[in-house]
């Protein structure tokens, strides 16, 4: 039991260092290659930022644990939301002037919604992660097209400021993208095989524990540069940050993992997860956009009440644990 523990610990501190290692090179060698600032949020770190989630999941479908990777998205989504979003605007209040953002939260609600037609049958299926990749390279696409055109976009000067704080040099950035990517593989393996072995030693399925240790793990990276962007007063990255993960966790996580090992999901995790992944995401939008001539913000209230939400889940699936182990 010792050795499993120490291994999520280990795997977990090694994931959050790797993973901020690989989004400071990749950014650093997108903007060497002259990517616009805004393209480069967008796409390379809130790519970056899920990149533990879908190296994890990959490593845990090809193990024959895809529970986990399922529980590992929607476990990441619901802390991005719930323990990040909430938590950084009860430091702050969080303005939203972003037009990118504005755009991208109907997309993830429309994510979201395409998730638990997925979930209707049962499970996940290759056809079904084929389509979910389908989507996000269509988003991907679309956003590139959209951000050389942009121009002017709050998003962009916050996103430039970003960048500017982690000078680099063009083979500096290749040597640290290519070592953060070796890492983050290393990693995940070690994470993933304490986790399973803890699972299966209290008798609790991979799900619950992607969806618990590991999700709150993989999500570290979003907390650390959410909580950088908050100290520097650039609130659309905050937001942008969660929105941007949680696209390519929905769509590109359990779309590969389903593509590399078919998920298997009963029907609690549609009732359980997915309907808190929804309900949150319903929230952070009508928070975001704003309504009534009222100024897209999430204020302290909010982010108490989305944090007070994650916590009292992540309450009930801890004692799920406990149960199971005391079983």
């Amino acid at each position: 039991m010792m050795l499993p523990a120490l291994a999520v610990v280990a795997g977990l501190i090694l994931l959050v260092w790797s993973a901020e290692r690989f989004v400071d090179g990749a950014a650093a060698t997108s903007a060497r290659l002259g990517l616009s600032p805004l393209l480069i949020g967008m796409l390379v770190i809130g790519f970056g930022t899920s990149a533990p989630e879908l190296v994890v999941s990959a490593i845990a479908a090809g193990q024959g644990n895809p529970g986990l990777a399922l529980g590992n998205a929607f476990g990441s989504n619901i802390a991005n939301i719930g323990l990040i979003l909430g938590l950084v605007a009860l430091v702050a209040p969080l303005t939203v002037q972003s037009g990118v953002i504005r755009r991208e939260l109907p997309v993830l609600g429309g994510a979201t919604l395409l998730a638990a037609l997925v979930l209707l049958g049962g499970g996940v299926g290759r056809l079904e992660g084929g389509l979910l990749l389908a989507v996000l390279a269509a988003f991907m696409v679309v956003s590139v097209v959209q951000g050389l055109k942009a121009g002017g976009d709050p998003l962009s000067s916050d996103t430039e400021t970003d960048l500017a704080a982690h000078p680099m040099s063009l083979r500096g950035a290749l040597a640290w993208t290519a070592i953060g990517l070796v890492l983050l593989v290393a990693s995940s393996r070690l994470l993933v095989w304490g986790a399973v072995t803890i699972a299966q030693q209290f008798g609790v399925s991979d799900l619950v524990i992607g969806l618990t240790v590991v999700a709150v793990g993989t999500s570290l990276p979003e907390l650390a540069s959410s909580l950088s962007a908050l100290r520097r007063r650039e609130h659309d990255l905050v937001l942008g940050n969660v929105v941007g993960s949680n696209l390519f966790n929905t769509l590109g996580v359990v779309g590969l993992a389903a593509l590399i090992a078919p998920i298997d999901a009963g029907r609690e995790v549609l009732l359980r997860d997915w309907s808190l992944m929804a309900a949150m995401t319903v929230l952070m939008v009508v928070f975001a956009m704003g309504w009534r001539g009222r100024q897209g913000r999430v204020n302290r209230l909010e982010g108490g009440a989305l944090l007070v939400m994650y916590l009292a889940y992540l309450g009930f699936m801890v004692a799920l644990v406990v149960g199971a182990a005391a079983g």
